[in-house]
């Protein structure tokens, strides 16, 4: 039994560590989404085989893709590390990985901006509180400039090489499973890793930077098509939406749209944990599409992120329609039948699975997993700082991100105040990124203690589920 609880800690630790650096490699690349989407728009529609072929316009895809995402990525990177002198000195060393390599530096960015912005907090460290007054401004900068143009040097040298090596390893393996139609296997990898949110590591630090290059080589790339196809969770929530029972066929209809319009993949977790059995359908779905994919030469030019459908399309190359729905549909045509049989053929036993409130808040726990819990010093900041209405401004409600639950929570408390008629600004924002002027911040309950120490002035308000929870009508009657 010590046995087993020891192997359970290792794995369990293992995952947290593969999910922080996940969420390392997502936040240096969620910010900068909407340049990715904007160069895979210009690169859809004025490339020679775009839908408006224009050379002239086309002259921008290689300079962005080369130059400005690497140093979007590398500027982030350092920030969160180091603010924005971190993000500074990231950007300057992540030119000397693009200069010294010839294909897009996205795994190089990763790398040199949060270490760049590391070794330049460290300095700081070194020198804070011996510098002569009058003297800071100086340092500040030529310290910058110094170990910048030092740092920038050997990225350019050693790093850039290195990682260009790398990425044409990682290639030349991903050639290799295409051209013996071996590519669908990854998805065995890929399904499970989503509902255990390792998939930022898996799409962020691996695929995307593979992906982008084959893209701006050949024009599209199925690798984006991998982990972000929407038609594997289609399947699961059509199965409990159509056989299912109880609150999670009732709650199935609201998740597809969310899922499959939305792009927001994460509504579908707390299906299968509640009966994870239905993993084997997802993954048969996803196995399925990739095939789909790859045999009718399917690929997209960008990362459709979010992963809704309407990213499909805006990212699909000229004629590659009829491929790119042909993948969605099987995947979710086989994800459906096996999660629609897998669900019909339960055990009496069975039936006391956990209830989709519960799945819910699993998955919030295992999504934030390695985070503090609540401790009687937070309990007390909180209710030290209880707002009434005559004193609130300004709700936040932060995610890690501030992109998926965090919008969808803003939304669901920004019309529930409409609703009683009280007036007061809802947005959301990342946990790290939480306004200083927030009054009220609502987060999910293993990101209060991050979220306390960023604004430890706001009254702060944990929730176990961003879509369905009491807190929100009881913050509403209070605010009313």
């Amino acid at each position: 039994m010590a046995t087993t609880a020891t192997q359970q800690t290792s794995s369990g630790g293992a995952r947290v560590k593969v999910q922080q650096f996940g969420r390392m490699l997502s936040g240096m690349v969620m910010p900068n989404i909407g340049a990715f989407i904007a160069w895979g728009l210009i690169t859809a529609l004025f490339i020679p085989t775009g839908w408006y072929p224009n050379e002239s316009l086309a002259a921008l895809v290689d300079p962005m893709i080369k130059y400005l995402l690497p140093l979007l990525i590398g500027y982030t990177g350092g920030q969160m590390v180091h603010g924005k002198r971190g993000g500074v000195i990231g950007a300057v060393v992540t030119m000397g990985v693009i200069v010294g390599s010839s294909i897009p530096m996205f795994l190089g960015a990763m790398l040199v901006g949060p270490l760049a912005g590391w070794v330049l907090k460290q300095f700081d460290k070194a020198v804070e509180g011996k510098i002569k007054a009058g003297f800071e401004m100086l340092v500040n900068n030529f310290s910058l400039g110094i170990i910048g143009g030092v740092l920038s040097v050997g990225a350019l040298k050693g790093i850039g090489p290195l990682v260009e090596g790398l990425t044409n390893i990682l290639s030349n393996g991903v050639e290799f499973l295409v051209n013996h139609n071996l590519l669908p296997l990854i998805n065995i990898i890929i399904e499970p890793a989503k509902v255990l949110f390792l998939n930022n590591a898996i799409n962020h630090g691996v695929l995307g930077p593979i992906a982008l290059e084959q893209s701006q080589r050949v024009g599209k790339s199925i690798l984006f098509m991998l982990e972000s196809n929407p038609g594997p969770g289609l399947g699961i929530l059509l199965a409990y939406w159509l056989v299912g029972k109880g609150s999670a066929k009732s709650s199935a209809p609201g998740a597809i749209i969310i899922h499959f319009l939305g792009g927001i993949h994460e509504i579908y977790f707390p299906y299968i944990l509640m009966n994870p059995r239905l993993i084997l359908a997802v993954i048969g779905g996803g196995v399925s599409g990739t095939f789909t994919f790859q045999m009718l030469g399917a690929g997209l030019v960008a990362s459709p992120s979010p992963g809704s459908i309407f990213a499909y399309f805006a990212m699909t190359p000229k004629g590659g329609y009829l491929p790119m729905l042909a993948g969605v549909i099987v995947a979710t045509v086989v994800s459906f039948a096996l999660a629609a049989l897998l669900l019909k053929t339960v055990k009496k036993n069975d039936e006391e699975e956990m209830d989709i409130e519960e799945a819910a808040a699993k998955v919030k726990d295992m999504k934030s997993a390695g985070t503090a819990a609540q401790t009687a010093a937070t309990a007390t900041t909180v209710a030290a700082n209880v707002r009434t209405k005559a004193n609130v401004n300004k709700i936040v409600f932060a995610c890690d991100a501030g992109m998926g639950s965090s919008a969808m929570g803003a939304s669901v408390l920004r019309k529930k105040l409409q609703s009683a008629g009280v007036n007061i600004t809802v947005v959301n924002s990342a946990v790290s990124e939480i306004p200083a002027d927030a009054d009220i911040v609502v987060t999910q309950k293993t990101l209060t203690d991050r979220a306390i120490a960023v604004n430890p002035n706001a009254e702060h308000i944990s929730i176990d589920n961003f879509l369905k929870s009491p807190k929100y009508d009881e913050l509403v009657e209070r605010l009313k």
